[in-house]
């Protein structure tokens, strides 16, 4: 390619230049962009780096720092990051005392606004009890307040007076905890959270606050070097606000998007939400619209080992406990079989191993060669399942930062000792011949890559580094390379875009980020994000 005023080389950095198969570290020294896309990769001292510098080409010298694809957040959830980076932290909170305070001095400081959003909440600090009367004295407005994971409210009364929660049934794979008079006490869990808290949110919240979130959301991805991500529940709320952004100012991130499937009352009600990820898909596809798609449809096949709510083979150990699939088989087959039939890629949410084995067996059954279906979380995994995922061409979405030992501390109890050496199983997954795309799922947990990565390769905690936990199941962990192929072309391959992301080659986008940092994995909680760039444009700068 002919230099040009446009174009920028990048020298004295080390790139690196991984393809989706490597299992070992390759770096190049220099790079070269021009119109948004890489041109060059190679030797800084090679002919081709000297013909950009005789025309006069801008060099930008990065002082020997490393190069790496733009981060692809392969789960998450993009609207929701937004605005969950404006609600109360409760995270780390020790007990009910200190997210009284911590609600309580909030609310003090924020008079005006209409609502108490909160996020980061785990039933451990509460002793499992979350009641609307342990809330009510703090404030008269409605509180809400989402669990870690995403799969409850904690409501205060006037949260639950005006969502009109007191005369709902339950909803399909959904529980309105009441008290022993019926009456709603506080706590909705799954399927509520997607049927009535978020819709109910939504509703009352103006298009231009979720415009605000959606760029709250663009800014902290661009910080920590994420380039593009995969949305993994699209709904009509998130889309409108995402269409709206792009419209009025483009959008700096390249998305894909899994659109969310309710269990609905009926087979009838679950096709017609096929239908319409169907109809989507054929408007914004990689012909159409390449930097946001919808690529598929998502599915949550069951809950989480935390709240005894995913669907395990045996009972839980701490309570002799058994869990159904939120979608049973029966459920499951019909919507998998026509988004196969329509081309549209299936995400299956999954933890538990029963429902791991359930969603292997549903896309053995009725995917084709090629569509790159995926399961989401496979945290607790039999052998023979973690061994078909590679046969079938199953990607392994995963989210080291969910392994975290700083989280887990419970598990023993609740699983018992043996089942717990089968958690995570990220390297067996590889061994098999899985496609590993690593995600966070945020915000349901931190976002950023970095830590993400260290806790897939050391296999301890970021959150609580000196804490003394043992690393969890180190048989397990990945290395440095595969683990930052899996947050990049893993990613990029896993929605069918690694012919133009993913990774440092000449002819894809020049997205990356210039990171301070050794190149070893115990050290990459001391990493350091320096610059991102989006289509050769500097988006990032610490």
């Amino acid at each position: 390619m002919t230099p040009s005023t446009d174009s920028t080389i990048f020298t004295n950095g080390r790139f690196l230049s991984n393809g989706i198969e490597s299992s070992e570290s390759t770096f190049s020294s220099a790079l070269v962009v021009q119109d948004g896309k890489i041109t060059f990769i190679g030797d800084s001292g090679s002919p081709e780096i000297q013909n950009y510098r005789n025309a006069g080409v801008h060099v930008n010298d990065l002082n020997g720092r490393h190069v790496l694809p733009g981060f692809i957040d392969a789960h998450m959830h993009f609207l929701m990051l937004g605005q969950s980076l404006h609600k109360v932290d409760l995270d780390h909170a020790i007990d009910l005392e200190e997210i009284r305070s911590r609600i309580s001095i909030y609310a003090k400081e924020n008079p005006d606004k209409q609502r108490i959003l909160c996020k980061g909440w785990m039933h451990s600090m509460t002793n499992g009890k979350a009641l609307a009367s342990m809330l009510d004295d703090l404030d008269p407005r409605p509180i809400y307040i989402d669990s870690k994971d995403i799969h409850s409210c904690w409501c205060n009364s006037a949260a639950l007076r005006e969502m009109g929660v007191q005369d709902m049934k339950d909803p399909a794979g959904g529980t309105i905890e009441r008290d022993s008079e019926g009456n709603a006490s506080g706590l909705l869990s799954e399927a509520c959270v997607l049927l009535i808290v978020w819709p109910y949110l939504a509703k009352v919240t103006p298009l231009d606050e979720k415009m605000a979130a959606l760029r709250t959301a663009i800014d902290a991805y661009h910080a920590v070097g994420c380039t593009g991500c995969i949305d993994m529940a699209m709904d009509e709320n998130a889309w409108e606000a995402v269409l709206a952004l792009r419209s009025a100012e483009g959008l700096p991130l390249r998305v894909a998007a899994h659109w969310c499937i309710m269990p609905g009352e009926s087979e009838e009600h679950r096709l017609r939400q096929v239908e319409r990820a169907i109809k989507l898909n054929r408007q914004f596809n990689n012909d159409t619209s390449p930097d946001l798609r919808i690529v598929g449809i998502k599915v949550i096949c069951d809950g989480v080992i935390d709240a005894c709510t995913a669907a395990l083979a045996e009972p839980y150990t701490s309570n002799g406990y058994f869990e159904g699939p939120i979608w049973t088989p029966e459920m499951l087959g019909p919507v998998v079989k026509k988004a196969s039939e329509s081309g549209l890629q299936c995400a299956l949410h999954a933890i538990g191993d029963q429902a791991v084995h359930n969603a292997v067996n549903v896309l053995q059954k009725y995917g084709k060669p090629g569509q790159r279906h995926r399961i989401e979380h496979l945290e607790l995994t039999a052998p023979e399942d973690a061994k078909r995922l590679g046969q079938l061409g199953i990607t392994a979405s995963i989210q080291p930062v969910h392994s975290d030992p700083a989280i887990l501390r419970a598990w023993p109890k609740l699983l018992g000792p043996e089942r717990v050496k089968r958690a995570f199983a990220y390297s067996e997954f590889e061994h098999h011949g899985a496609t590993l795309a690593i995600g966070s799922d945020t915000p349901t947990a931190p976002y950023a890559p970095l830590p993400n990565l260290y806790v897939a390769t050391t296999r301890k905690s970021a959150r609580q580094p000196d804490a003394g936990d043992e690393p969890v199941n180190a048989n397990f962990r990945l290395g440095l390379a595969q683990a930052v192929t899996a947050v990049t072309n893993g990613a990029a391959f896993s929605c069918f875009a690694e012919d133009r992301i993913g990774s440092l080659e000449v002819g894809k986008a020049a997205d990356f980020c210039v990171v301070d940092m050794e190149w070893k994995d115990e050290e990459l909680l001391k990493a350091t994000v320096m610059e991102t760039w989006f289509a050769g444009k500097k988006v990032y700068e610490t």
